[in-house]
């Protein structure tokens, strides 16, 4: 178990564990290094289904000889809409394994956004991952001329479907059986000639400044920031981690999938999105990367059971985490910890702050890792003082994932870190935008050359649109995206994300957009966090019917306030916010508010409550 004055485990690995220049040699190595050596897990009907590398190695080349028996063709797309499932990797690695471009669809998106996604990326065959994603795919198949076949991984309730241009993942890999007796070699051959400049992966934008584009990365680039990850927050075949978030976003392709592949360390996938709580307490992982949104999660947890717990109870976490913060202070402050501090925090886990831990889930991890997002540094802080290394990373998709990360050593709540050190980062001295330059950066837009031109300069330099400053340490901070500063009538700059994650810090509050831009004051759009708000409304008898009505009650509305005039005491009175109204529908990553990653897309949501709005300026 980790302590914070000791991170003699979270050392940087800089030698090559894997040897490998593309995702394929990089996994077909691995299988050869590693054979019956567990690599990932899931639970299906409440059991543990473990697959060893030569399990992994034997799937993966039985789907890519299947590939090549339906005229799969090095260099076309092959695209998976499923949610988090191992068959999403062993499609995605078998279609890298025949030297095609993979390409990841959310499974919450709708059929006309699957329709514009696998039009785009000129998709030639398509994954899905059971009847309800399949549904989607033959609404538009008719618009969709390229595309060849529909593989389909669950078949369970389409027995007896009679579609010619579908096929289940289980007779593909029949195929590829069939095809490889007869072609001996012809993966192998495949992945041999696959090479590191050559497009590899499309990962699409979440789209809320428009039509969603696919960001190309090469195998070069995969690679690269596959081994550059390792010197950042080093794992390996010890270690366990939960494979959760979508992996069609980079930060579970890139930091999961491919990261796991290359150092060996075990994915654990979870049954399905609503088990995460109870997946992650049994996984225990040693490694845990997630977004803001889940460490929120997880802090309201503890702080909804809290409340619940005795006087006695209450007590000792108080004291317990009292001693934990006096530690995360020192270690933030480069000081010692004292060998008496030391036996009270051993006294401060036993009594209180490993029940916190095992609530989580989070008793075995070294450290944890949040990205995606901005995070309070309070949050960050308060994992630290539950004894827990949080190390906070920043970039996005076009820069392959992290481009800056908080380093062990040197924990500073707030900061996203130095540049990690294979890549370049520095700040436009006009705009402040935070630019980035090397190897992990993208290959531009598909099918957008203007866009591509617009994003990366004549030097190589990716102009990423967040504003930042960096201290004489060389430690970054993200204050806004360069659209999102707010300048109110009265001319005040006022950075909204500092606002925003404070409210977030709030069990009560799943997010929050602040307005006031050529405004007199500042308002908030709130959405409330629905299980944590009807706990407070049962235990304190407040009667609702419904979502709606819960938003609508007083002691609600008086409930957000009261987290409102908290936040506003952090601030200077300009930019305090003067008025705010809740979202009134629950929404989900369905709904067009949202994106994949669950954050509430600013320009929409503004143009959308628009009146609501402007209710709050009258």
């Amino acid at each position: 178990m980790s302590n914070l004055w000791d991170l003699s485990h979270i050392q940087p690995e800089t030698r090559v564990v894997l040897e490998g220049e593309t995702i394929p040699a990089l996994f077909w190595n691995g299988v050869a290094q590693r054979q019956d050596k567990v690599w990932m897990r899931q639970k299906k009907l409440g059991i543990w289904r473990s697959w060893s590398w030569n399990q992994t190695g034997e799937a993966v080349s039985e789907i890519a000889g299947g590939l090549m028996s339906l005229g799969f063709a090095p260099g076309e797309c092959a695209s998976i809409l499923s949610n988090t499932v191992i068959e999403w990797v062993l499609a995605d690695l078998a279609v890298l394994s025949c030297g095609g471009v993979a390409n990841g669809i959310y499974p919450t998106d709708a059929a006309s956004q699957v329709h514009y996604l696998c039009e785009d990326s000129a998709t030639r065959i398509l994954f899905v991952e059971d009847d309800e994603q399949l549904d989607k795919a033959l609404e538009v198949r008719s618009q969709l001329p390229g595309l060849r076949k529909i593989v389909v991984f669950d078949m369970e309730g389409l027995r007896e479907l009679n579609e010619p241009d579908v096929i289940s993942l289980a007779a593909v890999r029949e195929l590829g059986r069939s095809y490889l007796a007869q072609h001996a070699g012809a993966v192998a051959m495949r992945v041999a000639a696959c090479r590191p400049e050559d497009l590899a992966i499309l990962v699409y934008t979440s789209g809320t400044t428009g039509k969603p584009k696919g960001a190309m990365h090469n195998h070069k680039g995969l690679v690269f920031t596959a081994r550059g990850y390792n010197t950042l927050v080093a794992q390996d075949e010890n270690d366990e981690r939960m494979c959760f978030l979508p992996l069609c976003h980079i930060a579970e392709r890139m930091g999961g999938e491919y990261f796991a592949l290359y150092t060996g360390a075990k994915l654990n996938f979870v049954e399905n999105p609503e088990t995460i709580p109870e997946n992650v307490r049994e996984i225990a992982p040693t490694v845990f990367t997630a977004v803001p949104r889940v460490w929120e999660k997880f802090y309201s947890g503890v702080m909804i059971s809290l409340k619940e717990a005795s006087r006695l109870q209450q007590a000792a976490y108080a004291w317990g985490i009292g001693v934990g913060t006096e530690i995360a202070d020192r270690v933030m402050a480069g000081e010692t910890v004292s060998g008496w501090l030391k036996v009270k925090f051993t006294i401060a886990r036993w009594i209180a702050l490993d029940n916190a831990r095992k609530l989580i889930g989070i008793h075995r991890a070294r450290f944890c890792v949040t990205g995606a997002a901005p995070i309070s540094p309070e949050l960050v802080k308060w994992y630290m003082a539950l004894g827990v290394p949080m190390l906070e990373v920043w970039g996005m998709t076009e820069t392959c994932g992290a481009a800056t990360g908080v380093p062990a050593s040197r924990i500073k709540p707030g900061s996203i870190g130095p540049a990690a050190g294979y890549n370049e980062v520095k700040l436009d001295p006009a705009t402040g935008e935070i630019l980035v330059r090397g190897t992990n950066v993208f290959m531009g837009y598909l099918n957008l050359p203007e866009k591509t031109a617009e994003t990366i300069d004549a030097d190589g330099w990716l102009h990423t649109g967040d504003v930042g400053l960096v201290d004489e340490e060389g430690f970054y901070r993200i204050t806004d995206r360069m659209k999102d500063i707010i300048i109110t009538a009265g001319g005040k700059n006022v950075t909204p994300s500092e606002l925003e994650n404070e409210l977030k810090f709030s069990p009560y509050v799943t997010d929050a957009v602040v307005i006031g831009d050529k405004r007199p004051y500042l308002t908030a759009i709130i959405m409330i966090d629905q299980e944590n708000v009807e706990k407070y409304a049962q235990d304190n008898d407040v009667p609702f019917s419904n979502y709606q009505s819960l938003t609508r009650s007083a002691e609600v509305q008086e409930l957000i306030q009261a987290e409102l005039d908290r936040v506003n005491k952090k601030f200077a009175r300009v930019e305090q916010i003067k008025k705010f109204f809740l979202l009134e529908t629950q929404l989900s990553a369905e709904d067009e508010e949202l994106t994949p990653t669950m954050k509430l897309k600013r320009k929409l949501v503004e143009k959308k409550y628009a009146g609501q709005i402007e209710a709050m300026y009258r």
